[in-house]
């Protein structure tokens, strides 16, 4: 039996082991290219996270701490002070941030916040009800410095600062 010669045989499988060479390095040159972007893209969430749980974690502090306020009487109302039952309130909802932690103990009492005071609580006593609630109530504002983000444009400038206000009627 006569097996046919093909012409340029082993010159087929020279080229096939090139091109399968060069196969391999396009694909780690389009690795290279693409890793960058899964990492942006991957630190991108991860700061929007952050900044979502500060945005929730900030508004439960205000409605904590005006709820506690609006539990007093409208004779006693919350008085501002750097260890005040609000500020402790609002310092509990926040410990889960980076930049709060179990090593801060007081809040600031303006709305004035600085790398070494992230958080404010501040209250005012609302004299005048709406015409639907009988009885007059309290305002809980809390101010909270994000830690640095990553900079992204159009997105996050790198730190955000958080207000949130919540107003409550006085029950007693």
């Amino acid at each position: 039996m006569n097996v046919p010669v093909v012409p340029n045989a082993g010159k087929r499988e020279a080229e096939n082991r090139i091109r399968a060479r060069r196969q391999r390095g396009n694909n780690l040159i389009e690795f290279s290219l693409i890793v960058p972007w899964y990492i942006f893209l991957f630190v991108g969430a991860l700061d929007s996270g952050f900044f979502a749980y500060g945005l929730i974690a900030s508004q439960e502090a205000a409605r904590e701490g005006a709820l506690y306020c609006a539990s007093l009487s409208s004779a006693s109302p919350c008085a501002d002070s750097s260890n005040s039952t609000q500020c402790g309130y609002a310092l509990d909802q926040l410990r889960m941030m980076p930049n709060v932690g179990s090593a801060l103990t007081s809040c600031g009492t303006s709305t004035t916040v600085t790398a070494a005071a992230p958080v404010a609580v501040s209250t005012a006593t609302i004299t005048t009800a709406p015409a639907s609630v009988a009885l007059p109530g309290t305002a809980v504002t809390v101010v909270y410095l994000t830690p640095n983000l990553i900079p992204i444009p159009g997105m996050f400038p790198g730190q955000v600062t958080i207000t949130r206000i919540v107003k409550m009627c006085f029950t007693g």
